[in-house]
């Protein structure tokens, strides 16, 4: 059996990413997901009916949660070829989920209609469990939803419409959070938090990018719908850049163990601190260095000179 514990640069890389598009209607959320790589639309909403011919692709028009559990089957068993799942909307796919349970359960379904407290639990699951599936199967997820604005105090925040409580489960999962909007009339997507809207931003995206017209005003296709495939690309690159610090870092820590392993006096001491401050750092190796060498300095009762900056004997 393999060792389980592992050190940072022997983790292994996310090769997948899930995201969350949020947005006005109409501002073109569907078509933004469609960007992302060899992609397969699940449309609970009828989104697909409203989007440029051209940017159509592999499409489950999604007509009851059967149809989700069947679909997820279907690509694992006959589709390899299919890199992403878009899911268009993330609300309308709880509607759904809602739907089944209240069918096969009456108990989970109150009097005006809607899910009783134990249900929405029970929907909380499913939801989770979605998440995870979609994960184990080793695709691209990326959610659709629409805004709401909410009321805080004076003031208008923007947050993704996905039913309750459910919205904090998915963003929990989730790599990057995207913010549509138009911005004069240009539309542009934004990644990084503000205190008028959401958003999640775990690659370094720029705070705010400018998404490419890829269709004019008359309806003619002008671009390439390639948006998010470039988002993911940048995705890849981090985690790989990441790896590559990573390990770096490791080697550097291994290197001031192996040195203190066999030192025994303030000299041997100075030298690996010397060793460590003409070192390439990474993150926080100096810092993590010195505390391991003050540490051993404790080990053999050796004091640090704070004048000269200088391990000398007690």
């Amino acid at each position: 059996m393999g060792n389980l514990i592992k050190k940072p640069s022997e983790l292994e890389a996310k090769q997948t990413i899930s995201m969350l598009i949020y947005g006005q209607p109409g501002v073109g959320k569907t078509t933004l997901g469609l960007s992302a790589p060899d992609a397969v639309l699940f449309d609970y909403d009828g989104g697909i009916n409203r989007t440029n011919g051209a940017h159509r692709g592999l499409t489950v028009q999604v007509r009851s949660w059967e149809d989700t559990q069947a679909a997820l089957d279907e690509i694992k068993n006959e589709h390899p070829e299919v890199k992403t799942i878009v899911i268009d909307t993330a609300g309308k796919m709880l509607d759904f989920m809602s739907e089944y349970i209240m069918r096969n359960n009456t108990r989970m379904r109150k009097n005006d209609g809607t899910l009783s407290l134990q249900g929405y639990g029970l929907r909380k699951g499913m939801f989770i469990d979605f998440i995870k599936q979609v994960g184990v199967l080793g695709r691209n997820v990326i959610f659709i939803a629409h805004e709401k604005e909410e009321k805080r105090g004076d003031e208008t925040v923007k947050r993704p419409e996905i039913g309750g409580s459910s919205s904090n489960d998915l963003v929990k999962e989730l790599d990057l959070v995207g913010y549509v909007q138009m911005v004069g009339k240009e539309r542009t997507i934004a990644f990084n938090p503000t205190e008028w809207y959401y958003a999640k931003n775990t690659c370094n995206l720029a705070p705010v990018i400018k998404i490419p017209v890829i269709v004019d005003d008359n309806g003619v296709v002008t671009g390439t719908n390639n948006f998010i495939r470039r988002i993911l690309a940048t995705f890849k690159k981090s985690q790989e850049d990441t790896q590559v610090l990573t390990a770096k870092y490791d080697k550097l820590m291994d290197s001031v163990d192996t040195a203190l392993a066999s030192v025994t006096d303030a000299a041997g001491l100075n030298a690996i601190l010397d060793s460590l401050d003409k070192a390439e750092q990474v993150y926080n190796s100096l810092m993590a260095g010195q505390q391991k060498i003050s540490r051993k300095a404790k080990e053999l009762g050796i004091q640090f000179d704070q004048i000269s900056h200088r391990y000398v004997a007690a």
